[in-house]
């Protein structure tokens, strides 16, 4: 389980988060929606340690990881498959070197396994004759999809996390990344958290919304309970949603 308690961060003097509290379990599926800059990702950064907040406390599975050190934190991280936000691939590397990166510096598998293993992952992403390409010269449903295989690639973890993860996509890209996150969640039978500002996104994939407006959260609920709020702010968000379903 993740929880959040009073959780306080700020960049500089810019304070993004001010008394964030939630919990959520690894099989939920969930939306963090807000508009840009208001601290979204910055609630991923905090899971993984990347951040630490000024204020609060963050526990995975119980653990206090505000107080861990970098050592420590690696057990932490490695329960959950992480895909950011343009997938951050190694520019340099090949589609299958940036796949088995993790395999052969952190877990130290031998080649023949590496490659079977990257071919394996690819083929579930449907990027199977990628193997050879430079991160240049994917495009962008593609870029999203390897970084997926290499999120992958650290074996079975307890929850996705995803960053924006159909931003700068056409809409037939954006529904195959919506199709291949459901495939995946549905097969390894665990649960994902994503980030986003696309509200129709979020509700083709999610069932719990929690809604982020100046450092705090406005909304936390379900499906019926999005579509029935009366928090201005909530609904104002959500219009395009009701114009996406009904068109």
């Amino acid at each position: 389980m993740i929880v959040f308690d009073n959780v306080w961060f700020s960049y500089g003097d810019r304070e993004v988060l001010k008394g964030v509290s939630f919990s959520a379990k690894f099989n939920e599926r969930i939306a963090v929606l807000g508009e840009s800059g208001e601290g979204k990702t910055t609630i991923l950064k905090l899971i993984l340690g990347l951040i630490s907040p000024d204020r609060g406390k963050i526990f995975i599975d119980g653990v206090d990881i505000t107080k861990l050190n970098e050592e420590e934190l690696i057990p932490i991280r490695r329960k959950f498959s992480i895909v950011f936000q343009e997938g951050a691939l190694f520019d340099s590397l090949p589609v299958k070197e940036n796949v088995a990166f993790f395999m052969r510096e952190i877990l130290k598998l031998p080649d023949e396994q590496i490659y079977k293993r990257v071919r394996e992952l690819l083929n579930r992403v449907g990027v199977t004759d990628a193997e050879e390409l430079m991160p240049e010269e994917l495009s962008g449903g593609m870029h999203r999809r390897v970084a997926i295989a290499r999120a992958l690639a650290i074996g079975k973890t307890k929850m996705f996390l995803y960053d924006e993860p159909t931003a700068g996509l056409d809409p037939i890209n954006s529904e195959r990344i919506m199709a291949l996150i459901k495939d995946l969640a549905d097969k390894e039978n665990i649960g994902f958290m994503i980030i986003t500002h696309v509200v129709y996104v979020a509700w083709q994939l999610c069932n719990r919304f929690i809604f982020i407006k100046d450092g705090t959260i406005l909304f936390d609920g379900n499906r019926q309970e999005l579509i029935l709020t009366d928090i201005p702010a909530v609904k104002d968000f959500i219009k395009e949603l009701f114009f996406k379903v009904n068109r």
